[in-house]
């Protein structure tokens, strides 16, 4: 066998292994190939999965990308072939060598980065304008120098009809140099797309790539730069000085002139409009002058009938004042031209020239605040109770007006004197009668003893003042307080105590009697039942007195009274606290310490009438003659905490409960108010006042005179001008 023949059989045998053993360049673009095709369909995918080829010409759909896809690598499995049957039709008696050199001439084909923008442009005409060809029936010429016909136009229809049967319509690009149309290819839309979004062509690009520090800063020993700064950073320019001078010296001499800024005149328009006006700029206090009356229809040449006035109307002008008058009286004219100049526009317009010179104008600063928010947000009526609302008896009996009464501590009887002389004891539940005392003088002040055990009652009357057995209890302490009330050896008074006070028998209701040198007006127990005090306005400095019950004896306070005692009172709580009320001013003492003065507290009323002091001793409640009520925080201030005003008439007295937060004022105004006093253990916070009641009832004849708080119960008794006492009960 010849060398021709061996080499032919070994072609043959060699061809088969070429059609199906794929180079390795082969097998890695095809990789990279599908999974390029893989991404361009999640991306196409993703993006145009919304349009619908079938309906829209200018829609995207993958399958055109798989269309496309499927015809590539046909023609590449085309191309392949062909390729190898010219490789295999070729001379045959080539060697090993030869056929090394063809692949690899194939691995370097295909990946070469090859593109449409490197092959020639199929015109040759160069840069001549293509509107030379615009009437010839050729666009130019090719590479052989043919000439390159124009495509036939399509009619518009046509061609509208055939863009919306064609899907990939949207990327066809028409070519006006070598009239053509142009299909984009999947990496050029691709590109595309992302120019317009703004982001890089190429998607390898990283725009947030790392900095990258070409300087070691951390081991660095030498500077970049190790020049010494020079002198001249560190020394004024002289130069520059120069020039300064000079530029000095030309000002001073005049050859350097500035100008000089225009002043404006100081003027404005009197009567322009406020708002263009400098003058609030310059003045911090200016204030616009007010507007003039605009006028109405009263002004009018031609006004309605209603508005001109009659001669009766016109001749009521002529006795009025000058001021009262009106200036403008209205007419009617039946034309403009009719009309005659007004004659005092001159005298209007000049005075209103001096009210705007003469008149002061002044700023008032107007706050708009809700009424409703300046009320006090205080807790409901029913949230409160129980408190007295009604009246639930009366007691009636006397013939003149009860003036005082008091509750005896179980809040089983209660006592009351009256102008007509008379004492009397009433049952609180049934309103019974139990005793009555009749005396010559009318009764001031009634008070009965704290004490449980002395059945007690003490009244004032005139210069007199009566310590009664009211024959209640047992007969143990009936013994008691008849020696109690026994004057067999009396001590000794001082000479100060004998002029004020005499203790002396009372044969007539088996008691004790002190007779004063002046009218008592209001007595006050102490809360351990032994004190008595005693007031007598006309005594001056001697208007106090305090008599011991057990001893027999009175001692005048060693205190230096200012101004008229009005009432005075024991401190609940702190033994020897002592508070006494002149005219305008309420004052405290100790009289463990010889009548040392621990406050005076400032009522500003212009007199007091009454006084009580809340069962925890630190708040007191002055009422006045003015109708007004004080609420003192003694803890707090000297000054009222609260002033109430509520009564038009003088308050006759005011009272605490013992256990309730309540407290409560009469008036001679023939009203009781209750109110809501709660006092908080926490000092930081401020007792809690509201008004709850006002209680009507009695005759408006002398009013109610004095009013008591039952000592167990939310009961008011209240004693009235009228002779009547009432009883209101929750």
């Amino acid at each position: 066998m010849t060398k021709k023949s061996e080499g032919a059989n070994e072609d043959q045998v060699k061809e088969p292994k070429r059609k199906i053993v794929p180079s390795k360049s082969q097998k890695e673009a095809k990789e990279v190939k599908s999974s390029e095709e893989e991404e361009d369909l999640l991306l196409d995918s993703g993006t145009d999965s919304d349009y619908d080829g079938d309906s829209l010409s200018g829609s995207l759909n993958s399958d055109d990308f798989d269309s496309e896809d499927d015809d590539d690598s046909h023609r590449e499995t085309q191309d392949d072939e062909g390729s190898d049957e010219v490789v295999d039709s070729e001379n045959g008696e080539e060697e090993d060598g030869s056929d090394d050199e063809g692949s690899e001439q194939r691995e370097v084909a295909e990946e070469s980065d090859s593109s449409e923008d490197e092959v020639a442009p199929r015109n040759t005409v160069g840069d001549v304008p293509l509107e030379w060809y615009k009437d010839e029936k050729h666009i130019g010429y090719d590479i052989t120098g043919k000439k390159i016909t124009k495509k036939e136009k399509q009619d518009k229809l046509d061609s509208f009809l055939a863009t919306m049967d064609d899907s990939k319509n949207w990327r066809k690009v028409y070519d006006e140099y070598n009239d053509e149309e142009v299909e984009l290819t999947k990496e050029e839309s691709k590109l595309i797309r992302r120019m317009l979004k703004g982001e890089a062509p190429h998607a390898d690009f990283d725009p947030y790539a790392p900095y990258v520090d070409w300087f070691k800063w951390d081991d660095a020993i030498h500077p970049l730069s190790s020049a010494p700064e020079p002198k001249r950073r560190f020394i004024p320019s002289k130069w520059e000085a120069k020039k300064v001078v000079k530029l000095v010296r030309a000002i001073r001499k005049g050859l350097i002139k500035f100008d000089k800024p225009e002043e404006e005149p100081n003027v404005y328009l009197l009567w322009g409009d406020d708002s263009a006006s400098d003058q609030k700029s310059k003045h911090l206090t200016y204030i616009p002058p007010p507007k003039l009356k605009l006028p109405g229809h009263e002004e009018s040449y031609n006004p309605s009938l209603e508005y001109i006035p009659s001669e009766e109307e016109k001749a009521s002008y002529e006795l009025m004042y000058e001021e009262d008058r009106p200036k403008f009286i209205p007419k009617r004219f039946t034309s403009l031209r009719s009309i005659p100049a007004y004659e005092n526009a001159l005298k209007e317009s000049f005075d209103r020239c001096l009210d705007l010179y003469l008149c002061p104008r002044v700023r008032k600063k107007r706050i708009n605040i809700d009424p409703e928010s300046l009320k006090p947000k205080l807790p409901s009526r029913k949230d409160l109770r129980p408190y007295p609302n009604s009246c639930y008896l009366e007691y009636k009996g006397h013939t003149g007006p009860v003036t005082s009464i008091s509750t005896e501590l179980s809040g089983q009887w209660i006592a009351s004197g009256s102008t007509d002389g008379s004492v009397r004891i009433w049952e609180v539940e049934t309103g019974r009668c139990l005793k009555v005392w009749q005396f010559d003088e009318a009764v001031k002040c009634v008070a009965w003893n704290p004490l449980p055990d002395f059945p007690i009652l003490a009244v004032a009357m005139g210069v007199d003042l009566f310590f009664l057995n009211t024959e209640l209890g047992t007969d143990e302490e009936q013994q008691r307080i008849e020696e109690l009330l026994r004057l067999d050896n009396l001590p000794e008074l001082d000479e100060a105590a004998a002029a004020i006070a005499k203790w002396l028998p009372d044969e007539k209701y088996r008691g004790i009697k002190i007779r004063h040198f002046k009218n008592l007006s209001y007595i006050d127990w102490h809360p351990r039942g032994d004190y008595l005090s005693a007031v007598m306005p006309g005594g001056e400095t001697r208007g106090v007195v305090i008599h011991q019950l057990s001893a027999h004896s009175t001692k005048r306070l060693p205190i230096k009274m200012r101004g008229l005692p009005v009432c005075t009172l024991f401190h609940p709580n702190h033994r020897g606290i002592f508070i006494i009320a002149t005219k305008k001013y309420v004052r405290v003492y100790n009289l463990h310490k010889n009548g040392e003065p621990i406050k005076k507290l400032e009522t500003g009323l212009r007199e007091i009438s009454s006084m009580a002091i809340h069962p925890g001793g630190d708040n007191l409640v002055v009422g006045s003659k003015e109708g007004k009520m004080c609420w003192f925080d003694m803890d707090l201030s000297s000054k009222p905490y609260k002033i109430l005003k509520n009564h038009p008439k003088d308050i006759t007295n005011v009272g605490f409960h013992r256990s309730y937060p309540l407290f409560a004022s009469c008036s001679e105004d023939s009203t009781a108010y209750v109110f809501h006093g709660k006092v908080y253990s926490d000092l930081n916070e401020n007792p809690l006042i509201v008004p709850l009641e006002i209680l009507r009832g009695h005759s408006s004849k002398g009013g109610v005179l004095d009013c008591k708080f039952h000592p167990r119960q939310p009961w008011l008794f209240t004693a009235g001008g009228d002779s009547v006492i009432k009883l209101y009960c929750h």
